[in-house]
């Protein structure tokens, strides 16, 4: 393999040891006999591509300011590895670097394994535990996922930030340490602020640097030597001949759109040594695309989706009921009103929404106003509706509407 063409595997896994003994450091892989390669976090491959040049440029100038940095970009792009590179090329590149996953843990084990805990401090605690902010004390953490902590923990963590300074868990005293945050994420940051699952104080604590990882349709000048590098990887791994990708196999994976990114491009090389079938598998790569490009098309060419074609099924459905309720009593809105449950005025208004012409008034149908006692076809439609309602917009015909779909299928 072209040693220019080299790049850092983004999903290697660690031991399976527990989280603060985990060193930061990748261990050897045996490539071939008598020679090893053992990647480092600061190695970063010649990239061809002008965003992930430009990414380079970037990481280059805030490596060695010592601030706090968010990663953004689609699951997979490798924002974990930018990470390690932030940490290879700062001054604290000696240091420990951990990494933690905000989304695998609850808030409660969360917050314990950030801060540690006192005895006492919940059941079980029996003695005191350090956090990782004090294990990471002057190197850098990766918080992966910030986007899912808790708005709990998320003010907190601004505490950190901002003073260097926080408690354990049942503790008294505070602690204080110097630690390079990082945060990654692949949620929509400013969607996330808008719906408050996301403090706005943090992020602009957060925001001092962004990058932004651009997906690997964006750069699809380094597919090649992603492609070589997994297929040397992998056919180490696996213990197989490092096959070469067939010609139809490459230029397919040159214009696949590789949601999944560099992940789903890894998975991709393994299947190929694998089963050592690219026909089957580019089949396989452009059946799923072509499928969700068609449904795409689909949506946007009848400008619908699921939810707005389920409210006009729902809105016919809504119709049709309140005709048929109002031509069994006669176009009596007030008896009408009273066998659906809801008030005369909502039913005035459902009649004026979908254009409901009151056929009494033209004497088609005869129409009276007066109270009259239910009757048994009244009890029937009642049964037939689905039920007590509080009011057609909330409960009322919320609930009979599908009740009455069911029956009128049947």
């Amino acid at each position: 393999m072209n040693a220019s063409a080299r790049v850092i595997d983004f999903d290697r896994s660690v031991p399976s040891v527990p989280i603060r003994e985990v060193l930061e450091v990748t261990p050897p892989i045996t490539l071939r006999p008598g020679r090893e390669y053992t990647p480092r976090p600061g190695e970063l491959s010649a990239s061809l591509s002008p965003a992930m040049v430009e990414l380079q440029r970037q990481i280059e100038m805030v490596a060695g300011v010592d601030v706090p940095v968010l990663l953004l970009g689609e699951s997979g792009v490798g924002k974990e590895f930018a990470a390690r590179t932030l940490h290879a090329r700062s001054d604290r590149a000696a240091r420990t670097f951990l990494k933690i996953n905000c989304a695998a843990l609850p808030s409660e084990l969360l917050e314990s394994e950030l801060f540690g805990y006192e005895p006492g401090a919940f059941t079980g605690a029996a003695k005191s535990k350090p956090g990782l902010f004090e294990l990471c004390d002057r190197g850098t953490i990766l918080l992966d996922e910030i986007g899912e902590m808790p708005p709990s923990l998320q003010a907190k963590l601004l505490h950190v930030l901002q003073d260097k300074q926080f408690s354990r868990l049942g503790g008294r005293r505070l602690l204080t340490v110097d630690v390079r945050v990082i945060a990654a994420t692949n949620v929509n940051i400013e969607l996330a602020l808008k719906q408050k699952t996301f403090r706005t104080d943090l992020y602009y604590r957060l925001n001092t640097i962004t990058l932004r990882i651009p997906p690997l349709r964006e750069r699809r000048q380094d597919i090649p030597q992603f492609i070589d590098y997994f297929i040397e990887l992998l056919s180490a791994e696996l213990g197989c001949h490092p096959r070469p990708l067939s010609k139809r196999a490459f230029e397919a994976c040159l214009r696949y759109r590789w949601p999944g990114n560099i992940r789903e491009l890894k998975s991709f090389v393994c299947r190929h040594l694998v089963l050592q079938d690219d026909d089957a598998l580019v089949a396989e790569l452009f059946i799923g695309d072509e499928t969700d490009q068609s449904s795409k098309s689909s949506a946007r060419a009848d400008g619908s989706g699921l939810k707005p074609r389920i409210a006009s099924i729902r809105a016919h459905a809504e119709r049709r009921m309140i005709e048929d309720c109002l031509a069994k009593n006669c176009w009596n809105r007030m008896e009408t009103a009273r066998v659906l449950h809801i008030s005369t005025k909502t039913l005035w208004n459902k009649m004026r929404q979908y254009g409901i012409r009151d056929l009494s008034r033209r004497g088609e149908v005869g129409y009276a106003e007066t109270k009259r006692e239910p009757s048994k076809l009244d009890a029937g439609a009642s049964r037939a509706i689905g039920g007590r309602a509080e009011s057609l917009g909330a409960s009322g015909l919320d609930r009979v509407v599908p009740a009455a779909m069911g029956k009128r299928s049947a």
